[in-house]
């Protein structure tokens, strides 16, 4: 994405991270006389507040976008209005700032995607209703664009009209999903927009409607059936999508992928559906790895259609999965690009930059302190905790407790070792960790939310007994 011509960027900082914070700009590439950093005199970034911005930035600006550091907490939207430029948060750590910044100046558009995400209730015939609904409702806000309605073989499914009338009147796209080419054609005449799945002896099905068919082969693996069932729908004037169908890992997979490659070049334009259950539910694997190498083959493909399910335990997020994973695969396509370098929702157990500083710039901050307060970073060598009374580390918590002297102090101890335990976490795994954060888990668990205009209140466990000093900088 290229920076505007008239771009110019104004970063925040403090005067610990000023040099560090040009040089990383530096690195980035912007065009010289197009960015600028402002120390507004506080020690620590983080600690900057709107009072004292407004205070120390001095009107007009000679910028079009500020960059503020990441832990700041201030009101943006009224420092832009105060100063007339836009404001906008950065990354937490510097280390994460050229990714922030993307190609030219300016975050990645993850807007974007040109995939469409089939999400089936496999149970719909047992369910009413008004459970199905508000499944609906949940998956929509998770990023489904069609919720489909899964039938049961043998299982009676009388109210199929009225659940898709329902789901239809709640404003969903709704296909029906079936073996039973009876239901698919009561589900087509209560105005499903799609059925899944007919053949080329079954099209007749949806005659008469709107509804759009997803064809496969039949016999199964027939790819030169399901290319007739295309070139019919196409003389029968239906719009129709095409699933060669993706076949579990030694029961087919890598033949069923050559399918999908097959068809789109004996059909270029045809619309191609990939149904990505049979990997992500059917091998015990993190299903986020899955998930993004089945987008990548749909990215190079053009194939625009995934049905996902969830059935499994640990494909409790495929929506979210699949969401995060199209629209990174869609950014890089865009760019010409590698995934790689841009959102970090699909990866949950290892951070990419996992130690923002090294264990000697940790020192180093470490050296600086001047109260009895515990700070807890995670760096190489392992656990840091550090006051003005001394800097510890190791990769164990239980070999630390001994030399932080609060045993007389539970509320403090159990603050510690709460925090020791999630730092411990971080360091095995290769996990970012930020004291009083909740460690993240990329699109695999939901982030606790957070007032951004200020920092949050300090927990009767964060109080270090100490004498009171004034604030610095009387910041």
């Amino acid at each position: 994405m290229a920076q505007d011509a008239k771009d110019k960027l104004l970063f925040l900082t403090g005067r610990l991270a000023e040099n560090r914070l040009k040089t990383t700009v530096a690195q980035v590439g912007l065009e010289a006389g197009s960015w600028d950093v402002a120390n507004i005199g506080i020690k620590v970034a983080a600690l900057m507040t709107e009072g004292i911005v407004r205070n120390r930035l001095k009107a007009p600006l000679d910028a079009t976008r500020v960059i503020v550091p990441g832990r700041s907490r201030m009101d943006l939207a009224s420092l832009g209005a105060h100063y007339g430029v836009p404001f906008e948060r950065g990354p937490d750590e510097l280390v994460d700032l050229p990714q922030f910044l993307g190609k030219g100046g300016k975050p990645p558009d993850y807007s974007k995607h040109d995939l469409r995400i089939f999400a089936e209730i496999i149970e719909a015939p047992m369910l009413s209703v008004e459970q199905v609904v508000a499944i609906a409702a949940s998956h929509r806000a998770k990023g489904a664009d069609v919720i489909d309605i899964g039938c049961q073989p043998e299982a009676p499914f009388p109210h199929l009209e009225d659940m898709v009338t329902a789901l239809i009147a709640a404003g969903h796209k709704v296909s029906v999903d079936s073996g039973n080419v009876s239901e698919l054609e009561r589900g087509a005449k209560a105005g499903a927009h799609y059925v899944l799945s007919l053949d080329e002896t079954t099209l007749d099905a949806v005659k008469g409607t709107a509804c759009v068919p997803i064809l496969v082969p039949k016999p199964h693996g027939d790819l030169a059936s399901l290319v007739r069932a295309i070139d019919l729908a196409r003389r029968k004037t239906i719009p129709h999508i095409a699933d060669p169908i993706l076949d579990p890992i030694h029961f087919g997979f890598t033949v069923s992928i050559e399918r999908y490659a097959e068809l789109r070049r004996l059909r270029p334009d045809v619309e191609i559906l990939m149904g990505t259950g049979n990997l992500t539910e059917l091998t015990d694997a993190d299903s986020q790895g899955v998930t993004a190498m089945l987008l990548g083959i749909c990215s190079e493909l053009r194939i625009q259609n995934v049905l996902i399910v969830q059935v499994s335990p640990h494909t409790r997020r495929t929506i979210e999965e699949h969401d995060a994973g199209r629209r990174m695969m869609f950014r890089a396509r865009e760019d010409e690009s590698l995934p790689k370098g841009y959102a970090t929702g699909l990866l949950s157990l290892h951070d990419l930059n996992p130690f923002p500083q090294s264990d000697a710039e940790i020192a180093a901050g470490a050296a600086e302190v001047r109260d009895d307060n515990f700070r807890i970073q995670v760096g190489d060598d392992g656990l840091h905790i550090y006051s003005r009374l001394g800097h510890h580390v190791a990769t164990d918590p239980f070999d630390l407790f001994p030399k932080l002297k609060v045993e007389a102090d539970g509320a403090h101890a159990f603050y510690l070792g709460y925090e020791l335990a999630k730092a411990e976490i971080a360091h095995q795994l290769g996990k970012r960790y930020a004291q009083d954060n909740p460690l993240r888990w990329g699109i695999a668990a939901d982030l606790k939310s957070e007032d951004l205009t200020r920092h949050a209140p300090e927990g009767t466990t964060l109080q270090a007994k100490k004498p009171k000093t004034s604030a610095e900088d009387a910041s």
